[in-house]
């Protein structure tokens, strides 16, 4: 990461040779550079993506206040979307981090009496231990407090003003500081606090306070892109997942556009990148956010043959349904005022809830995500963030959820796999043997159709990831692991085996191929437990590619590479210490 970072500063270095120190941030050589940098960013330069690394996001998350369980769930979805391209063959890029200005973090400081930066270097440095502990495949931990992000901020909006889409104005209306955004007046309401039984105006949206502002700043003609916005929707109805969420942003688009405020003044929010040549404001937080997913696909170094190498178009952008917005109208009208690719498609999910109630600090019911990892398991939470998670609706969390789900893997795959490999009475690696040797029909009734179903669930798990649905396709992996359970009881092989040793060999391979297929299917879900898993069953490391996820893809495998042990205690999904 570190040489990444210092590869892009000492590119920057040629072309802008003027840096000059003001108000913490400024670059005087981008406007003599012109030329270059039309050249460097302009659609004729950007060339087919091609055979680009995949590339997906999380949001950048806010430092003003430590990481819960919807910042995990974020980071799940993101690094199982990597993990199944990786699986599959393709390089992959996965980038997350923290989002570090602006006037909740400038807020944040004040009330703990600290300088923001030392705020953000705490708190970043949390959420870089969150994606450790969780797991997560992350190449990059963009802060936009990075030097080389704010040389991309920079650059960013000199182009925008550039293109002739930025204009000053006096502007009024209702500010949320919560969201960091203005809500137009059809969009807020008048509420009673119930802890004080005070009115206070509150955006519909989210319930976030807002204040009323006058402030003079400078502005993104955001209306002037209404009409390319919608016809990019109509002709990308896909672009949105779900569908639900495509709906709310095209009625917003087509009744609340307003033109975007793209700074703050400097005396109400002097935490962040100061406007170029106008050290009296401060550029817009959610404009310095979202150039982030940019800056780590290398911009503004894009040489002509080379803008795709680093991932860019993004293929998801993975956010919460709040800051859909943000993602779906601000950012493609920015990046078509530049001329540059949109993002492919964007992932909008749920929150979570605790018994069907908002997570609040005042209500004491937001989950510690490290301390859910430390008492249930990293492979547990990630099996059961993306099992309950939704995409369309809310989830809800609670212990007893998570005991479950966790009992579903025990008995789903865990005892299963035990039931196979364990036995005395048949040997995995001979029935593997034999029947990848012939090949022969299945004898019974059951079998055949036990063949069929699996031959079909890759295919199945497969359709349920283009369709960025990681829930339906793990669903659809469990079935496998619990048809594959109602299968060997119905046909009982430790019966069989002293009547029918040829048809039992049948049996206790398209179990173990059951088994095998859907380790392979599981890394991206559970990575360390679906290793250790393939290592019972003996699947080589050089075997675990989706290529290998069919029937008879590996005729090298069934002896186990680690003890199976006996007992509970010894198998892949122990029992709990604690159930409550």
């Amino acid at each position: 990461m570190k040489t990444h970072w210092e590869a892009i500063g000492r590119q920057l270095s040629t072309v802008r040779t003027g840096l000059v120190a003001r108000n913490g941030w400024t670059c005087q050589s981008c406007r003599s550079n012109r030329s270059w940098r039309k050249l460097s960013t302009s659609s004729a330069a950007l060339l087919p993506a091609g055979d680009k690394p995949y590339y997906v996001t999380t949001p950048i998350f806010y430092v003003n206040a430590s990481p819960h369980i919807g910042h995990l769930y974020s980071m799940l979805i993101a690094d199982v979307l990597k993990r199944w391209q990786v699986l599959n063959g393709r390089q992959a890029i996965l980038s997350t981090g923290t989002d570090e200005h602006g006037m909740k973090v400038q807020r944040a400081a004040e009330l703990q009496d600290i300088h923001p930066k030392a705020l953000c270097d705490t708190n970043s440095e949390t959420f870089r231990d969150l994606a450790r502990k969780a797991n997560i495949s992350n190449d990059h931990f963009i802060r936009t407090t990075d030097p080389e992000h704010r040389a991309a901020v920079d650059y960013f909006w000199e182009r925008l003003r550039e293109s002739g889409y930025i204009y000053e104005s006096k502007h009024e209306g209702w500010y949320c500081v919560g969201d960091e955004t203005y809500y137009p007046d059809s969009m807020v309401e008048k509420r009673v606090s119930p802890l004080t039984g005070k009115p206070f105006m509150a955006s519909i949206e989210t319930g976030n306070a807002v204040e009323w502002t006058v402030e003079s700043n400078y502005h993104f003609r955001l209306t002037a892109f209404r009409d390319r916005l919608l016809q990019f929707y109509a002709d990308n109805q896909k672009w949105i997942v779900p569908s639900n969420r495509f709906a709310e942003v095209i009625s917003w688009v087509e009744n609340n556009l307003e033109d975007l405020s793209i700074s703050r003044p400097v005396g109400r929010l002097n935490w962040g990148i100061p406007v170029p040549d106008d050290p009296s404001q401060t550029i817009y937080v959610w404009v310095d956010a979202l150039i982030n997913y940019i800056t780590v696909a290398g911009y503004p170094i894009w040489p002509p043959g080379s803008e795709h190498e680093q991932g860019w178009p993004v293929d998801v952008h993975v956010v919460g349904k709040d800051i859909i917005r943000f993602h779906s109208i601000y950012w493609p009208a920015l990046l078509m005022a530049l001329d540059i690719p949109l993002p492919k498609r964007i992932l909008s999910h749920g929150h979570w809830l605790m018994s069907q109630q908002k997570m609040s600090k005042s209500v004491g019911n937001v989950v510690n995500p490290f301390f859910a990892l430390d008492r249930w398991g990293v492979d547990t939470m990630r099996y059961f963030l993306i099992y309950n998670g939704a995409m369309a609706n809310d989830s809800n969390y609670s212990n007893e959820f998570i005991v479950e789900k966790y009992k579903k893997l025990q008995s789903g795959v865990g005892n299963l796999l035990n039931r196979i490999t364990r036995s005395k009475a048949w040997s995995v690696r001979e029935a593997v043997i034999s029947m990848c040797g012939k090949q022969s029909d299945p004898v019974l009734h059951a079998v055949q159709n036990h063949r069929a179903y699996l031959e079909s669930v890759a295919g199945k798990v497969a359709g349920y990831m283009e369709e960025l649905n990681p829930t339906g396709a793990l669903k659809k992996i469990m079935d496998l692991a619990f048809e594959t359970n109602a299968f060997v009881t119905e046909l009982e092989p430790w019966r069989m085996v002293k009547e029918d040793p040829a048809t039992n060999d049948q049996v206790i391979f398209y179990a173990a191929e059951s088994l095998r297929i859907a380790g392979i299917l599981l890394q991206p879900f559970i990575p360390e437990k679906s290793g250790e898993f393939l290592d019972r069953l003996g699947v080589g490391p050089d075997r675990r590619s989706m290529r290998y996820a069919e029937l008879y893809a590996d005729d090298s495998y069934g002896t186990s590479t680690v003890p199976l042990g006996e007992g509970a205690q010894t198998s892949l999904f122990p029992p709990l210490p604690v159930e409550d």
